[in-house]
């Protein structure tokens, strides 16, 4: 897969991160709607940061967590995609699909809509076999995206995040889980095309 890579779906352009994105993610990892299911508010330098580590992952895997574009709407609503997980826990190593959108964005699908284009990217170019997804127990948004794109939750897979300390109430965490052939039984998903930009 190349290294930039876009995907398309009907309402939205997942694309590599660019300098300009820098400014509204960091206004979404400060936002106060967001951070209580985060670590708590980033400044703008860890939000950088962040971002720069997203680009990095793209470049260095071909897929990550991809920069999310409305068109006719703003061209930066937040992220949505793949990666790999960064802790050690008894389902890893793995896939997992994500997202964080800025809320002006919530409550219209479309971090239902990346996920599946996400899902078909895994289970398609990627070959992947299972992706999973995980949220702290209290997401109740996070995980009703979880359960629209087929994903399924074992109780017995639930887990304590490794990277948040004893007692941090967001440390409970559930975790999902898809394989590529349920995900193919939802049938025809909302990817129009998958491209390359150099070929435009």
């Amino acid at each position: 897969m190349p290294d930039s890579i876009e995907i398309l779906t009907s309402r939205l352009r997942l694309r590599n991160w660019c300098p300009a994105d820098k400014p509204p993610f960091a206004e979404l990892n400060a936002d106060s709607r967001v951070t209580p299911f985060l670590r708590g508010p980033m400044s703008r330098d860890e939000s950088n940061a962040m971002a720069d580590r997203l680009a990095e992952h793209i470049r260095a895997h071909g897929f990550g967590f991809m920069a999310m574009e409305i068109p006719g709407r703003t061209t930066f609503a937040g992220f949505v995609g793949l990666a790999h997980t960064r802790f050690e826990a008894p389902f890893t190593p793995c896939i997992q699909v994500g997202w964080r959108l800025l809320p002006a964005h919530w409550g219209h699908g479309f971090a239902t809509e990346g996920a599946l284009a996400s899902l078909d990217v895994a289970f398609g170019e990627l070959g992947l076999d299972e992706v999973v997804s995980f949220t702290s127990v209290n997401n109740e948004r996070s995980r009703r995206v979880m359960d629209r794109i087929g994903m399924r939750h074992d109780p017995s897979d639930d887990f304590l995040h490794p990277r948040l300390d004893p007692g941090h109430p967001l440390r409970p965490h559930v975790l999902y889980r898809i394989t590529a052939s349920e995900h193919s039984s939802r049938g025809e998903d909302p990817v129009d095309r998958i491209r390359d930009p150099a070929t435009k």
